[in-house]
């Protein structure tokens, strides 16, 4: 049920449309929990059922305006009441690590290629969240919103920097493997 949580944080943050939220899911939030347009736009609907949101009235009423909306007190509630309850990690599901196991028995052939594609992605991020922090968070930013808006980029930043270490890792243990095996072959 986080995305409704994601989306009344947005909306806490800045009363919005459903497509200014799409945009800022796109810049901000989706770095870390990603919704496609339409699922936005669904629970937009959800919530204004159970009354945590509602439509702000239009300035002029027009054909085709786009809709903005606000958090109402039940809203700011339901995200209290969520973000204070107890939560388990959820464990880790990543497709590359059960391709390394699957490596294991029918061999690494292939592996090698995105391994290193793999490693320039995660180098694009990481040096994507290094410039928001240097653009969004200079010294004496320090608003207790800024510390914990911060300590999230600072998780991605954390998570990016383990995987380029990993994946140099990676690279090698595979890179030595290959040439155990090719010096096997010779013999």
């Amino acid at each position: 049920m986080s995305l409704p949580h994601a989306i009344l944080t947005a909306l806490l943050e800045k009363p919005s449309s459903g497509l200014e939220l799409t945009r800022r899911f796109d810049k901000s939030i989706g770095y870390f929990w990603s919704a496609t347009h339409q699922q936005i736009y669904r629970e937009l609907g959800k919530l204004e059922a159970e009354g945590f949101i509602r439509e702000l009235p239009a300035a002029q009423p027009a054909r085709g305006q786009k809709k903005s909306y606000e958090v109402l007190p039940a809203g700011r509630g339901e995200l209290a009441r969520w973000t204070a309850a107890a939560q388990d990690p959820k464990p880790l599901r990543d497709t590359l690590l059960l391709r390394l196991r699957a490596a294991a028995v029918v061999g690494t052939a292939g592996l090698e290629a995105d391994l290193h594609r793999h490693l320039e992605l995660h180098r694009r991020q990481l040096a994507e969240y290094e410039e928001i922090e240097r653009r969004d968070f200079p010294p004496g930013r320090d608003t207790p919103e800024d510390r914990l808006r911060h300590l999230v980029l600072r998780a991605g930043i954390d998570l990016e920097t383990f995987w380029t270490g990993w994946l140099s890792g990676a690279l090698e243990e595979v890179a030595a493997l290959s040439g155990e095996r090719a010096g096997d072959a010779a013999d």
